[in-house]
């Protein structure tokens, strides 16, 4: 009795099998990465979803925006324990005014991605990886609480200019801005660093909620309703991954891990720029 070759359909549930692995496994290894600097990583997912996965560049941004919503909403609640909600609610004043100008930033910036061409898209996006690797390593590892930099009316404006550049940047890589969000915090409004964190992350749930909601007029929820397996096991590893890399946080040595971390955005940037 002869046996019989595996049908197309075995053929393309083992491939789906083997993408779903890849997906979880890609996610895991992206939220260690940005928990051991205490960041959720979606820098790092951006570059896999169009190389690893070959997703187009508006699809890719727009897929990274839903996980990375994900991973912030979740992270929120888990820093509650380390730094009170109530002493985040206390600099209410700070974070309304960098919404100010981050939601609108979030809303225009999904506005462009969605206008420029493929090739065009990846460049910025390749021009704002390289902008997030000097982040990580002049911005990384600022502590201590100061003065703020600017007092009054002044101090006002510069918040919402940064918002708005950060909702842009946000929204054009589908990211949540921590990288970003964090040394602005500490230096334009003096906060300490650790409060930085959860602050940052209250900034960033409506700012990615507000580009997300742009790009969903356009075709975003059928997008994500096509990959919505592959979306919640990115996630799902992405979360695992965050939690790991949160318990390691400090075993690797900033000196080391920041260089290796720009190096990798930074090659990731060369690629897709080249792409």
């Amino acid at each position: 009795m002869t046996s019989e070759s595996p049908g197309p359909r075995a053929g393309a549930f083992a491939l789906s099998r083997l993408r779903a692995l890849a997906a979880f496994a890609c996610g895991a290894v992206i939220g260690t990465l940005g928990g051991l600097i205490g960041l959720g990583g979606a820098e790092f997912r951006l570059p896999l979803l169009i190389g690893a996965f070959r997703f187009a560049a508006l699809d890719a941004v727009v897929l990274n925006k839903a996980m990375s919503l994900v991973v912030v909403a979740a992270a929120l609640p888990f820093r509650a324990g380390s730094v009170p909600l109530g002493l985040v609610a206390v600099n209410g004043g700070v974070i309304v005014n960098l919404l100010a100008g981050s939601l609108l930033g979030a809303w225009i910036g999904a506005g462009w991605a969605m206008r420029m061409d493929a090739a065009r898209l990846q460049r910025v996006m390749a021009a704002l990886l390289v902008l997030i690797a000097v982040a990580l390593l002049f911005g990384h590892g600022l502590s201590g609480e100061g003065a703020p930099l600017l007092e009054g009316p002044a101090l006002v404006v510069a918040g919402c200019a940064v918002g708005f550049a950060i909702g842009v940047v946000a929204s054009l890589l589908g990211v949540a801005g921590g990288e970003l969000l964090i040394p602005t915090l500490v230096l334009l409004f003096g906060v300490d660093v650790k409060l930085a964190g959860s602050l940052s992350l209250a900034i960033s749930l409506p700012t990615m909620v507000a580009g997300f909601s742009r790009y969903a007029r356009d075709r975003s929820l059928a997008l994500l309703l096509r990959n919505r397996g592959f979306v919640l096991l990115m996630a799902a590893g992405s979360l695992a991954g965050a939690l790991l890399g949160g318990l390691l946080l400090g075993v690797v040595p900033d000196r080391v891990l920041l260089p290796a971390l720009a190096a990798i955005l930074l090659l990731s940037a060369v690629r897709m720029w080249r792409h």
